[in-house]
């Protein structure tokens, strides 16, 4: 069956592009000796995870513990939570896992750290550690310099975690190409204040762990990182697209969405709203609308209600008519993903069966 026909609207993924966004930034950490740890928040499958280490990944990031369930039941390990877990229920699951697979934990609180312990003592459990510093964005993370040290010493005193290393997100790597590359540069001198005090403190780190997708086109420029963490990358969306970091041609996910209303002049209703998409606005290039109609780039997605998407066609030249079957290319492909239950791959157009988002929805 051609893609097409599928029941809209739908989340299509087509195989081929993801399969050149792997090989392009598997190639490139190889030349360039990192890790790469992806980060399934974009896609949340196991078989694309799959993909990804049958490449050379050398483990996955996740975001909360029960992404790492599912990932772990999947018969994944080496599995960083890249988030500072809190919780007495959380931080059970997650010595229960730490119990039977690697697992590594970023945190930049010593209260963190004591509960931690706690748990993992409980379960008779361990867990490796990273030591979050903030690279620029302002989120989490403790400032690079002595605190940094000052946290790694108390989780080498704690029972049950392992000190591993240092972790960072390059997030306020973003933009145009200057602008990322201006970033980038900010955020290699704060990364090399924090080696600094380590080798002050003659403590050696394993791990250096950062990155983003926008980043990764300068990862090499960013000395002292052993491993990035990209997400994006494996489908890419507009806002990849708008920074420069992919083409058009390297947007994997679709939304197939079908024109169901022509009747108020000036617009065409798609079946496609903010339960499809996800609300979220796009944060480069023009900074407006809500996804790229490939077949006419020229009509703009200006609003989206739960089950309805508004496409300004004043300007266009494409003919709309009830009936008409569009792709969309979302802005956030993450949040995009995590509306939808079952993605529908395809290659060459042709139908490959469907694959459940496992992880969807798995917030805590």
């Amino acid at each position: 069956m051609n893609i097409r026909q599928a029941p809209t609207p739908a989340l299509t993924i087509d195989l081929e592009i993801v399969e050149r966004n792997l090989d392009r930034m598997a190639a490139r950490c190889r030349e360039h000796g990192l890790g790469l740890r992806p980060h399934i928040k974009t896609h949340k499958t196991p078989e694309v995870a799959r993909m990804q280490m049958d490449r050379g990944a050398i483990g996955l990031t996740v975001a909360k513990v029960g992404e790492a369930e599912v990932m772990a039941e999947a018969g994944f390990d080496d599995l960083l939570l890249a988030y500072p877990v809190w919780g007495t229920e959380n931080l059970r699951r997650l010595a229960a896992l730490a119990k039977r697979k690697r697992m590594l934990l970023s945190l930049d609180s010593a209260i963190t750290a004591h509960e931690l312990s706690r748990a993992m003592a409980a379960q008779d459990a361990s867990i490796g550690v990273l030591v979050e510093f903030d690279a620029g964005l302002g989120r989490c993370g403790l400032e690079p310099g002595p605190d940094c040290v000052s946290m790694a010493k108390a989780v080498q005193a704690l029972p049950g975690l392992r000190l591993r290393g240092l972790m960072t997100y390059f997030g306020s790597v973003w933009g145009a190409e200057d602008d990322r590359r201006a970033e980038a540069e900010r955020v290699a001198a704060r990364l090399q204040r924090a080696l600094a005090v380590f080798d002050e403190a003659r403590m050696p780190l394993e791990i250096v762990s950062g990155g983003s997708t926008p980043s990764a086109p300068l990862a090499a420029s960013i000395p002292g990182i052993t491993e990035i963490r990209p997400g994006t990358y494996v489908y890419n969306d507009l806002n990849t697209y708008y920074q420069g970091v992919c083409a058009l041609e390297d947007c994997a996910a679709r939304v197939l969405t079908t024109v169901v209303s022509t009747a108020v002049p000036g617009r065409a209703i798609i079946d496609a709203g903010s339960k499809t998409f996800s609300s979220d606005p796009l944060g480069s290039g023009p900074k407006s609308g809500h996804g790229y109609v490939v077949e006419a780039p020229d009509a703009k997605l200006i609003k989206l209600n739960e089950e309805h998407g508004y496409l300004d066609i004043t300007g266009s030249k494409h003919h709309f008519r009830v009936g008409d079957v569009l792709t969309v290319i979302p802005n956030h492909v993450c949040t995009c993903v995590n509306m939808h239950d079952e993605v529908f791959p395809h290659r060459g157009g042709e139908a490959a069966g469907s694959l459940k988002v496992a992880a969807r929805g798995k917030i805590r």
